[in-house]
């Protein structure tokens, strides 16, 4: 904006109306606006000054507004430049709610700003006083010789002018009703909400009071005092040395309850401050004797300011009434109903109508208050134990605190007995919350159980009938909270002398923090990601705890790891007896204390019974994930096997829902994380849902102990791990997927408008599975064995792949979710004459190692997997190239998959394939996953089940066929 255009406002009734001019004096001004014109100004004529007709252009206060937030400090002239200082300032009185009715001098409706503090006074002086001549340049009519507006009342115009504006939130005004609640409907809410002049009728009386606001002498205050027992003074925050009348009120230099303080109320006495002199306050009792000096200062209106002031105040804050009532009002006794009510709205309701109300300082303070915390102590059956354990039960008991200290039992024992909720404990008045002084009459010592107080301790609090308390532990509990939270182990444990490996430093770390919480008889959960390990850490775990003498060690494990743990134990630790419990000959006689025992997750459920009565030293489930539902028979059954430590390992702690990290600790820990549906309304849901960062925060602290989670790309942890590169291949679908991809939208679309409940859910998830197999291949939706070619942009897109893959003499994993569509690929790779392998979940243990042995051995270049059977526990590192044929949607699992090939011992970069046809939901869903990848690792969707939610036009957008977004 240049710099010689200068700016005045020019007020208006209603204030509204008013405009902000840009003028110049050689030529048109630019900017915003809405009408151009000239208006008469007040120029400079050489010595002297004269009237002046210049073009100018006047802009609305919206406008005004946007314009002048952007006024470049540097080369705006000074008049522009002080018009941006007001609309900030009067920007900001609107913001801290300002705001009060007013008649305007037409007699319409409208808002100023109110009312103002003596600080936004100063303000208005400061900013009037810095006004160049030709920021209010506009002459008063009638006036010779010329003179000019005052600045001061510009800006306050300028001010009522915006309030007036923004107030109004660009409403109609086509409302009716009480604008006030006090009977005033005769004026309607219309001549404050509309845009247009609307005069006001009825009764107005009460705007006149509300005028008074700004235009007293006097402002009411009410200092609230504790009973008066001590002969001593009490400070207030703000109060100057002019204050007058202050009676003796108790001190804060004392411990000791002042006597007769019990039952004797507080007091709410009233004074008067003066608006010209700020520091002067007058109790009202001294008004009618004060002398003629302080008279002046507080105004000619002081009586009538006090009356009004009282009666605004009564209708916002009803205690004030009874003032009204006395002939000479004073103050009002306040009960300690009162005094909560004031603490908690009333302070702020009476500020709103321009009623001070003063706080002893350092006595009493707004908000401070009495806060608890519970201990919990061995009860006196367990009180001899040197180990503290989960199963342990503990007595609690409450220990109020005040700032953090503990009360004293005689101080105790003077709360528990108290009759008011405002107290007076070490030197000052304390508001106590009434449910702790239940509890504390109570004088109940409830019991918590161990893993409850372990959890309450790492925390830091502790739920109590719905609440959330403070919590300090001590004794044992508090000797472990503080073990667990200060370090994951002993860093320096040396791997034991019969573990036939070399252990890379995160791995010596991972033993040592095993060892560490099995040593304290608790359970973890190892959660590395694939490939880094964990059963070889696992194996040092069982040789360093072998000559303590605990018991055999069980793993339990999907089939296709059995043969991987035999092998991995034969090598590492060649000295420790291990058997199958698998297979018709299973048994479990003459096991050894440092046997381990390799059984498959089916077994457990079935010879849980059985597995139960062995004294187990460590149980061990691998791809613990298997038991994520706490409800289904597989993790029942596993909780139902007793041992000395339990171990979890798995790359993948989440992959749907929080509860399955809760079902996987509950079994290592339990108890530690809660009951589940506790877990779900406090823990899961705010993150799940909301994101919430303070759970967030308190399940990281409570899992923290308890969850080793190491990643290949954390630095430091797998240096050696060549790179991985990702890539989307987009493929189109052939004529046949497209005619029947919309015939499948077309049909089912049309039951699913007309179900509901459960059977709109069955088909929504009936049509998602239809259509990803339309976009792998006709044949897979048809049921058909073949033709193959030709007919599927996948299947086209595979082939490409396959002649580069296959040139280049390397190795690829293709891995699908469906048996019929790996049997389909089978038959067209074969039919091309590529030698292939092909795992499914219809295969023996012994079967699937053989696959995996002939595959790393070069046997063959193609390796097809069900991603349910092949996607976790296999080594595949012969692989370079990782082909997901249709998509999961949950990205934990597909990096599980692809883990298979890009793991420890991989010595080869790796590239991974999706396969994703374009402007299908693959497409649409591929973007989603790319965006919540990361959640893996938190919180994630459930899965595809989410989309049965969605709403018919949601859907419907989800599975169009059309371009890619």
């Amino acid at each position: 904006m240049p710099s010689q255009i200068e700016a005045v406002f020019v007020p208006a009734d209603p204030p509204r109306a008013g405009r902000l001019a840009l003028w110049h004096t050689t030529g048109p001004a630019a900017g915003h606006s809405d009408v151009d014109t000239t208006i008469e100004v007040v120029v400079p004529a050489g010595s002297r000054v004269r009237r002046s007709q210049v073009p100018a252009r006047l802009v609305p206060i919206t406008d005004a507004l946007d314009l002048l937030a952007a006024v470049p400090t540097q080369e705006a002239s000074v008049s522009l430049r002080a018009w941006s200082a007001a609309a900030l300032a009067g920007l900001g009185l609107v913001a801290r709610g300002k705001l009060v009715p007013s008649r305007s001098p037409g007699g319409f409706g409208a808002w100023q700003v109110g009312p103002l503090e003596p600080s936004d006074r100063a303000w208005v002086r400061e900013l009037a006083a810095a006004m160049p001549p030709a920021a209010h340049a506009i002459p008063l009519p009638g006036t010779q010789p010329v003179r000019l507006p005052d600045p001061e009342g510009a800006v306050l115009a300028f001010w009522d002018a915006i309030a007036d504006t923004l107030a109004r939130g660009g409403r109609d005004g086509s409302e009716d009703g009480d604008e006030r609640g006090d009977g005033q409907a005769s004026t309607g809410v219309a001549a404050f909400a509309a845009s247009e002049p609307i005069a006001l009728t009825g009764d107005t009386g009460w705007l006149d009071e509300i005028g008074q606001l700004d235009h007293a002498g006097a402002r009411l205050v009410l200092r609230i005092e504790p009973p008066e027992c001590l002969d001593a003074e009490l400070a207030y925050p703000g109060e100057g040395s002019a204050t007058t009348g202050a009676a003796a009120r108790p001190s804060d230099a004392t411990t000791e309850a002042p006597a007769g303080s019990e039952d004797a109320p507080f007091r709410g006495v009233l004074q008067l401050r003066s608006v010209s002199d700020p520091s002067l306050l007058v109790d009202v009792a001294d008004l009618w004797d004060a002398p003629a000096v302080v008279l002046d200062r507080l105004g000619s209106r002081a009586e009538s300011d006090l009356l009004l002031s009282l009666r605004r105040a009564g209708k916002v804050w009803s205690p004030l009434k009874t003032a009204l009532e006395a002939s000479r009002p004073t103050g009002i006794d306040l009960t300690d109903a009162d005094l909560d009510d004031l603490l908690s709205t009333g302070a702020s309701a009476l500020d709103s109508v321009g009623v001070e109300v003063l706080w002893p300082k350092d006595v009493f303070g707004a908000g401070l208050q009495l806060k608890a915390r519970a201990t919990a102590t061995p009860t006196p059956a367990g009180a001899g134990k040197t180990q503290f354990t989960l199963a342990d039960l503990l007595e609690f008991r409450w220990q109020p605190t005040l700032d953090g200290e503990a009360l004293t039992d005689d101080e105790i024992a003077a709360l528990a007995a108290a009759k008011r909720s405002f107290l007076w404990l070490r030197g000052r008045w304390v508001k106590v919350d009434s449910h702790l002084l239940d509890r504390l009459r109570r004088r109940t010592h409830d019991r918590i159980g161990g893993a409850q107080a372990l959890a309450a301790a790492l925390t830091g609090e502790l739920e109590v009938a719905g609440d959330q308390v403070e919590f300090t532990a001590d004794g044992p509990v508090a000797d472990l909270a503080e073990v667990l939270s200060r370090a994951t182990g002993d860093r320096d444990l040396d791997p034991p002398p019969d573990l036939q490996a070399t252990l890379r430093p995160y791995q010596q770390r991972g033993l040592a923090w095993l060892a560490h919480l099995t040593g304290l008889g608790l359970g973890g959960c190892l959660a590395d990601d694939m490939g880094l390990g964990k059963t070889v850490q696992l194996i040092a775990l069982h040789l360093h705890r072998r000559p303590l003498g605990l018991g055999p060690t069980l793993v339990v494990c999907p089939t296709s790891l059995l043969g991987t743990w035999q092998r991995e134990l034969a090598r590492f630790a060649p000295d420790t007896p291990v058997r199958r419990y698998h297979g018709g000959s299973r048994r479990l006689d003459d096991l050894a204390d440092d046997e381990v025992v390799l059984t498959t997750y089916g077994v457990t459920r079935r010879d849980h019974p059985r597995l139960a009565e062995t004294p187990w030293g460590l149980v061990v489930a691998d791809e613990a994930q298997h038991a994520k539902n706490p409800l289904a028979r597989t993790a029942r059954a596993l909780r139902s096997i007793p041992a000395a430590a339990r171990v979890a390992l798995t790359g993948t702690p989440v992959e749907n829902r929080l509860s399955e990290l809760w079902s996987i600790l509950d079994w290592t820990t339990p108890g530690i994380l809660g009951p589940l549906e506790r877990f779900r309304h406090r823990l899961a849901v705010p993150i799940e849902r909301y994101r919430d960062p303070a759970a967030t925060e308190r399940l990281s602290r409570l899992t923290r102990p308890f969850l080793l989670r190491r990643r290949k790309s954390d630095p430091g942890i797998a240096p050696e791990l060549p790179p991985k590169t990702e890539s989307d291949v987009v493929v189109s679908l052939t004529t046949e997927q497209a005619t029947l991809y919309k015939a499948v939208v077309d049909e089912v679309m049309a039951e699913v408008q007309q179900a509901e409940g459960i059977a709109r859910r069955g088909l929504v998830l009936a049509l998602l599975t239809a259509l990803k197999q339309v976009c792998n291949h006709p044949a897979q939706y048809l049921h058909e064995a073949g033709p193959l070619p030709a007919r599927s942009g996948k299947l086209a897109a595979l082939d490409e792949l396959l002649d580069v893959i296959l040139a280049e003499g390397e190795s690829v994993l293709i891995f699908s979710q469906y048996v019929e569509m790996c049997r389909l690929l089978q038959a067209h790779l074969e039919a091309r004459g590529i030698p292939l392998l092909f795992l499914h979940g219809g295969l023996g243990a012994r079967k699937r190692e053989q696959m995996v042995a002939a595959f790393q051995a070069g046997e063959a270049p193609v390796f097809l997997l069900s991603l349910k059977a092949g996607g976790v526990g296999l080594t595949l590192t012969r692989a370079t190239h990782v082909v997901h044929y249709d998509r999961w949607w949950n990205p934990a699992v597909e990096d599980q998959a692809t883990d298979r090939a890009y793991r420890i011992g991989q010595n080869h970069a790796v590239q991974v394939h999706r396969l994703v046809t374009e402007g299908t939901l693959e497409d649409r869903i591929a973007t989603v996953i790319d965006t919540k990848r990361e959640l893996a690792d938190s919180v994630v969707g459930s899965g595809e089940a989410w989309i049965a939610e969605l709403s018919d036009a949601e859907l419907a957008d989800l599975v169009a066929l059309g371009d890619r977004p």
